[in-house]
């Protein structure tokens, strides 16, 4: 009897470790269970000994694992780590859908504390009770009967004796069908709970130790090409967030979430692919020379990118953010971090509506005197809290979920609250490129971009994330927006009509680079002209194209 007077169970260590390993393996890999019954058919006695075999082989895979892990005094706080962290990871693989490996670790580790605190929900919070805090208070209360060392070594080895030969037997039996399933459902490693974020945590610090090198110059000779006239020239880039391409009605979309740029003389293209589907690896391949397929991430932070070229030639960048910083690209370069409580008109002490990056254009412009970059770094439709990212006014399409925990909401007010998101971007945007039209003095230029785009319930997932390999149209599926000022088309020598001709055309994030690089006059040998938008509606003259190298 303990001083409360609750009873607590007494157990024996195999008893414990086999309790342990059957919750591990049913409750806190409830997200893989779904997974495998959508992967696997059903249709007769051997399918459904196959079925039996998944949890079979994953129950003695941990108790194997616990059996070397759980000894005496560290079992407690290993498992109280091990039940909150897992805890979480099902929370989110369960109710958004995701898949943990090195780049989702990178995504929540490098994220901001605002953006941690928007997923927190009351059932978020039931469901760490139920599977984490639970179990942990049961462990930390529970009398687990630990034998003499030697008579515990030998108990132990015994386990792990049954838990390998079990797994040998499975793996004899059923080693046809399990190869079969693993090879054509290679993603389900991903889901294994809580072995995927323990791998995924070790690749991310092995990849990031890799990270440690000396800064690369690609082209220490790329200069801006002498231009013909004395007005500066302005560009701006607007990097959208979670933003999909299927969702603009510029982009045949039903809603009509683009009522403000169909007014516009901007060009649509409506077919275009993010390099990643997460953040913190969307920007850096985007203003990266290389392609998706070549492109590495520790390489690109430690060499040049589109910013650093652009300065070294002579332009001046600057780098505004809305967002959970640059991810390391606009480090070498002019830039500013909007804080949340910056401006009353447009923040809230936690994040700020996007119109607060226009309004700080409108104060930079007056200021320009030399070629200028500007890139606007937008939080745009950054969820689970889609409704935080608009004005109440901006509330159209209803009816709209107003819970950070999208499971509270039925699939329409999802849609709606980010359907809603769009037509505030829509605004954004358009405001912007009014700004640029008000600024004769100037001969401007305008592109908006989404880093990736975004789940909202296709197949059961949410948000984004999902490793490149398996992820869906919807998180890959991205806007991109063009305007471009008559005076800036003359300089460019482009032909507009050729150019709407093209917005149907299959593109991708390997263009950015190039085609900013033809806009901007970036003469350098990274420039590839079939990675150029502008290049097929460019008209040649005698002193060729923007953009060739010299």
């Amino acid at each position: 009897m303990t001083k409360t007077g609750v009873n607590w169970p007494r157990l024996s260590s195999f008893g414990f470790i086999l309790g342990v390993s059957l919750f591990f393996a049913i409750i806190l890999n409830l997200s893989l269970w779904r997974f495998v019954l959508t992967k696997i058919t059903l249709n007769g006695l051997l399918s459904y000994l196959f079925a039996l075999t998944i949890p079979l082989v994953l129950i003695l895979g941990l108790g194997f694992i616990f059996q070397i892990l759980l000894w005496p005094k560290i079992y407690k706080p290993i498992l109280s780590f091990l039940f909150l962290v897992s805890s979480f990871g099902n929370y989110a693989m369960f109710q958004y859908g995701v898949f943990i490996d090195s780049d989702m670790i990178r995504n929540f580790l490098e994220t901001n504390q605002t953006e941690v605190l928007e997923y927190v929900s009351l059932n978020l919070i039931f469901w760490l009770t139920l599977t984490g805090l639970g179990p942990i208070l049961l462990t930390v209360k529970a009398q687990v009967a630990f034998r003499p060392f030697w008579a515990e070594f030998k108990i132990r080895l015994l386990g792990i004796i049954i838990c390998v030969f079990g797994l040998l037997s499975v793996m004899g039996i059923f080693y046809k069908p399990l190869a079969s399933f693993g090879r054509n459902n290679k993603e389900i490693t991903r889901l294994i709970n809580p072995t995927n974020y323990i791998y995924a945590t070790i690749r991310y610090f092995q990849k990031k130790s890799l990270a440690n090198k000396p800064f690369q110059i690609l082209d220490g000779e790329a200069r801006i090409k002498p231009r013909q006239t004395q007005k500066p020239l302005v560009f701006v880039l607007i990097v959208g967030e979670s933003a999909r391409g299927q969702n603009f009605a510029l982009n045949g979309y039903p809603k009509n979430t683009n009522p403000r740029l169909r007014r516009q003389d901007a060009l649509s293209f409506k077919d275009v692919t993010a390099s990643a589907t997460a953040t913190a690896l969307a920007l850096p391949a985007m203003f990266s020379p290389f392609k998706r397929e070549d492109f590495d991430l520790n390489e690109a932070l430690a060499s040049d990118n589109l910013l650093d070229l652009l300065k070294r030639a002579g332009l001046k960048v600057i780098w505004l953010d809305n967002d959970n910083g640059c991810k390391k690209v606009c480090d070498r370069v002019e830039n500013i971090k909007l804080k949340p409580n910056d401006d009353p008109r447009y923040c809230d002490g936690n994040s700020c509506y996007d119109e607060i990056l226009v309004d700080r254009l409108k104060a930079i412009l007056p200021t320009v005197k030399s070629q200028t970059l500007i890139v606007l770094h937008a939080i745009g439709s950054h969820g689970p809290s889609y409704f935080k990212r608009y004005p109440p006014e901006f509330r159209v399409f209803r009816p709209f979920c107003d819970s950070a925990g999208l499971e509270n909401c039925p699939n329409e007010a999802i849609v709606n609250s980010y359907d809603n998101s769009i037509l505030y971007t829509d605004k954004v945007v358009d405001l912007a490129i009014m700004a640029l039209k008000e600024r004769s003095d100037l001969i401007t230029g305008l592109t908006y971009v989404s880093d990736h785009g975004e789940s909202l319930g296709e197949k059961g997932l949410y948000l984004h994330g999902i490793p490149y390999a398996f992820a869906p149209y919807e998180q890959l599926n991205v806007p991109l927006i063009l305007w471009l000022s008559q005076a800036l088309q003359a300089e460019l020598r482009l032909d507009y009509a050729c150019l709407k001709n093209f917005t149907s055309k299959p593109y991708s994030h390997d263009y950015l680079f190039h085609s900013l690089a033809s806009a901007l006059g970036l003469e350098t040998k990274l420039y590839d002209e079939s990675l150029d938008i502008f290049k097929p509606c460019r008209r040649k003259e005698a002193s060729g194209p923007i953009g060739s190298s010299p």
